[in-house]
Parts: C-alpha cells; sequence; structure tokens
C-alpha cells in the first residue's frame, strides 16, 4: 500500500483524488494549506505529494524546493489552474516531477500517478543491483544518495542527483534532451527540453573541476549528452 499526501485547498477536489487514490491501493492524508502541507510532508515518508500551486500559507513552489531540499527522495505532482509556460517550467525547475492543468480528467491523472509510481519502482531496482557507481574522482552512493568528487562531498537536488546515477549506469551512451525528459522526468513533459539543460550546466557546476570543459558529462553536438566513456568506472 503506498503512502499519498494531497496538499489542495478545494475540499470537493481532494476528496474526489482521494476517493480514486483509494482504488490504486493508496492511503491518502490531506492537508488545505501549504503549511500544514508542508508539516505533514516533512513529518513522514510518502510515496507521492500532490500539490496545488496556489494554496493559502505557502504556495506551492516552496513547498516542492522544501520537499527536495530532504534526503529521500519524494515524487512530486503538481497541480494548478494555471497554464502558462512560465508556471509549467518553474514548477519543474523547483523539482516536480510532474504538471497537470485544471480541469483535468480522472483518467489521465490516474494513468500519470500510474506512470510515476512504475518509474520509481524500476529506479527501486536499479538501486539493488548497483549501489555504488563510480568514474574517475567521481563516487556515487546511490543508496545513500551521497555524492564525492576528489573526496569531496558535493550535495546535489533530487534531480541532478537522477540526471547523474543516470549517465553514470550508462557510459557512452548518447542521450537526447527528449529521452532524458522520458526517463529522468517522465511522463507529459514533451516540449520541455531547455529544462535538461539548466539542470545539466547546474550539476557540471557542482562536480566538473572546470565546467566549461567537463570531463564527465559531455556534450554530444546536434544530438544531446552522454557520460565519459574512457574514465576508469
Amino acid at each position: 500500500m503506498r503512502n499519498v499526501l494531497i496538499v489542495e485547498d478545494q475540499v470537493d477536489l481532494a476528496h474526489l483524488i482521494q476517493l480514486n487514490l483509494h482504488d490504486l491501493d493508496c492511503t491518502v492524508h490531506h492537508a488545505s494549506d501549504g503549511t500544514e502541507g508542508l508539516r505533514q510532508a516533512e513529518a513522514q515518508r510518502f510515496d507521492l505529494v500532490i500539490l496545488d500551486l496556489m494554496l493559502p500559507g505557502m504556495d506551492g513552489i516552496e513547498i516542492c524546493r522544501r520537499i527536495r531540499q530532504q534526503s529521500e527522495y519524494t515524487p512530486i505532482m503538481m497541480l494548478t489552474s494555471r497554464s502558462s509556460e512560465l508556471d509549467r517550467v518553474l514548477g519543474l525547475e523547483v523539482g516536480a516531477d510532474d504538471y497537470i492543468t485544471k480541469p483535468f480528467s480522472l483518467r489521465e491523472f490516474l494513468a500519470r500517478v500510474k506512470a510515476l509510481f512504475r518509474r520509481v519502482d524500476a529506479l527501486d531496482q536499479r538501486v539493488e543491483v548497483q549501489r555504488v557507481l563510480s568514474a574517475g574522482g567521481l563516487r556515487v552512493d546511490v543508496e545513500k544518495r551521497l555524492v564525492e568528487v576528489d573526496d569531496r562531498r558535493v550535495d546535489l537536488t533530487a534531480r541532478e542527483f537522477d540526471l547523474l546515477s543516470h549517465f553514470m549506469r550508462h557510459p557512452g551512451r548518447v542521450y537526447t534532451r527528449a529521452q532524458l525528459l522520458d526517463s529522468i522526468w517522465g511522463y507529459g513533459h514533451e516540449g520541455y527540453e531547455h529544462t535538461v539543460n539548466s539542470h545539466i550546466n547546474r550539476l557540471r557546476g557542482k562536480i566538473e573541476r572546470n565546467a566549461a570543459r567537463p570531463e564527465y558529462i559531455l556534450t554530444v553536438w546536434g544530438v544531446g549528452y552522454k557520460f565519459s566513456d574512457i574514465l576508469e568506472h
């Protein structure tokens, strides 16, 4: 049984979502304002947080940012009545896994929730296979989500960590931005390839000795990115 938190001030909508999530064998908790939602998110482990963007007390962007500061990764789906590209990009940039605009069909909503669950389950299975990844002076403990460069601890956001570990599991393989969006961000993010660029730029700034001349995450011009296959793994 999965543990889900809904942070939504429209009580009728929250109740409707709750009823449908029960059919997916979920235990559902509800908070109707942002401050209470963050308190619950920090108090226990959730398999999914469904987060409205506009909330009393604290908005969804700030809650998402705070959740992403936690050591454990929690999938986040944002709900909002806004539909501008700026709002969507902002939600993705702070670490939301998916973004759906009200009004939405329950069929689409449940499909996206199932897709998130499948992706997290697949990630957990890969963690069991390979717990420590290393290349050159870079070392990643997948289970503890710790990263070191030349024995120096590096703090990554959850999304940056997922990108790095994904690259390191497949050295030399070239990924387009669209493929990375699908693998790391998941369902429903077509058209936001610039989000990949900004995350990779920030990741390089943290792990590369010289971000202008990267050794680990390399650009394949006209195609996308790959992790170096000439380093000692």
